[in-house]
């Protein structure tokens, strides 16, 4: 039986967990199927129906200290996926092509991104955290032919990634960068958005967003509230004579949820 105290042990042994792997990142190809085994223990704990059930339970017992697991293991899970990233991107880059859970947990949530808006040949795709394994780009490049340009602040991300582009994309429309979005010089063009849910930013930035693109983009908000705040930044409020929530997308059996905007 799942209780309330076991729920919360369980918590603190992941935390205890990603702080070990945080640090341990060596610009390496080495051994990391521990981190691997830990992030698809995480992504199946948080996805779990037992444990949802329990963790609302556990909410209302709000206090600093519960806050505070929150946040520490949202930001070192988050830390842990961009490791995982790049030494999947390494492995690549060395020939391996094995693939975790978490990862095909990720690639089948992007199967379905955009709901009724669906990216085509002359889609321009933005990606807000493209990582160092940009799979949202290439899956949208091999399917549909669309521009997609990525960015992220972490500079080896992007190095890395524009590796994986140029041995898996085959001649895809795919740029990455490391720059702000006031500064892509086609994002006036730009038809599709995708925030990744661990951009702690990301609402900010779709605000922003709002008055440099043009009328008819739709914007991806991957976000996870609930249990899934665990492992992704939650949903919030935004400014509904800017951006109104058109549709959602829950999937319970994934790690984060998506909620798509058009502008008002």
């Amino acid at each position: 039986m799942i209780t309330l105290e076991n729920i919360q042990k369980d918590l603190i042994g992941f935390l205890e967990q990603f702080n070990n792997f945080a640090g341990s990142y060596n610009y390496k190809v080495s051994n990391h199927l521990d981190l691997e085994i830990l992030l698809d223990d995480y992504s199946s704990f948080i996805t779990d129906e037992g444990n949802k059930q329990t963790w609302e339970q556990l909410k209302i017992q709000v206090s600093s200290d519960l806050n505070k697991l929150v946040r520490d293991l949202r930001k070192k899970s988050a830390h842990c996926v961009a490791i995982m990233e790049k030494h999947r991107a390494l492995k690549l880059l060395y020939g391996s092509t094995e693939i975790s859970d978490y990862f095909k947990n990720i690639e089948e949530c992007i199967e379905e991104e955009f709901g009724s808006f669906q990216v085509s040949s002359k889609s321009k795709v933005l990606l807000v955290g493209s990582g160092s394994f940009p799979m949202t780009p290439l899956l949208i490049a091999k399917r549909t032919s669309a521009e997609v340009v990525g960015i992220d602040i972490d500079d080896e991300a992007i190095k890395l990634g524009r590796k994986v582009v140029e041995k898996l994309g085959n001649d895809s429309n795919i740029r990455l960068e490391n720059a702000l979005v006031e500064n892509l010089d086609f994002v006036k063009e730009v038809t599709h958005i995708i925030f990744s849910s661990t951009v702690e930013c990301k609402y900010d930035i779709m605000d922003q967003l709002y008055t440099l693109t043009n009328k008819n983009v739709v914007a991806a908000m991957r976000y996870g509230d609930g249990l899934k705040s665990l492992f992704n930044y939650p949903s919030r409020e935004v400014d509904e004579q800017k951006w109104i929530m058109v549709e959602q997308i829950l999937r319970p059996d994934h790690v984060f949820d998506i909620a798509l905007y058009k502008k008002a």
